[in-house]
């Protein structure tokens, strides 16, 4: 019985990371969209207190954080800002 207790355990317990995991997918995105840097956003408490390095690797993994990067450098090419001042 404890088997299939600690199954349902580990079941809910990802579950859960999966969650918070997409919501710092959301502001990741939401922060770079608008007009963030992807290293400043990281740094956030927000960030750092609900992800350990290896789910915060997923996050930078996941093809619509990616796809947010993608559209912030095409911005910044036309708009000729590349940041290397900061």
């Amino acid at each position: 019985m404890s088997t299939i207790t600690e199954r349902l355990q580990k079941f809910m317990d990802d579950l859960s990371h999966d969650a918070v995991e997409e919501r710092v997918v959301e502001y990741v995105i939401r922060e770079v969209r608008n007009g963030r840097k992807l290293t400043e956003t990281l740094k956030d408490p927000y960030v750092k207190n609900r992800l350990s390095e290896e789910k915060l690797s997923h996050v930078l993994e996941n093809p619509e954080v990616l796809s947010a990067l993608e559209e912030e450098i095409a911005a910044s090419f036309k708009r000729k800002e590349f940041g290397f001042t900061d």
